[in-house]
């Protein structure tokens, strides 16, 4: 599985990339622009990312910006939205506006940090990445 953390905090990426370094390769961005760029990178060398983690706030470009970046290159690339990458968006809040614009923007999960494995994996298994949900003890 292809993953890309997108996230500005040092121990946010840190856990991250600690919970799911076991279930695929990770490529790292700090902030929105680089994932987008990212993102881009790889559709135009006819890959994609599986999972995208996608911090809310971030400098230069934040998560919700990113996201809906993301989606549009997806479909500039013609891929379905059910081809797209799973994105899981991070925040330490639980702000209803924020999770409903994320949501209406194209993300399949919401999740509230301090991010613990047995909620990433939870939502790894509910989107349908079995296969790496399986792999959690």
């Amino acid at each position: 599985m292809k993953i890309l953390i997108a996230e500005d905090d040092f121990l946010s990426r840190k856990l991250l990339t600690k919970h799911l370094s076991t279930v695929g390769e990770i490529d790292i961005a700090v902030n929105g622009v680089e994932a987008v760029n990212a993102v881009q990178l790889e559709l135009k060398n006819n890959g994609k990312y599986d999972l995208i983690c996608l911090d809310i706030m971030m400098p230069q470009m934040d998560g919700q910006q990113a996201l809906s970046e993301i989606r549009r290159l997806e479909g500039f690339f013609k891929l379905q939205r059910e081809q797209g990458a799973k994105i899981f968006m991070t925040t330490s809040s639980s702000d209803k506006d924020h999770v409903v614009k994320a949501a209406l923007a194209g993300c399949d999960a919401y999740l509230i940090k301090p991010i613990t494995k047995v909620r990433l994996f939870g939502e790894l298994a509910k989107h349908g990445l079995t296969s790496v949900a399986d792999n959690f003890s």
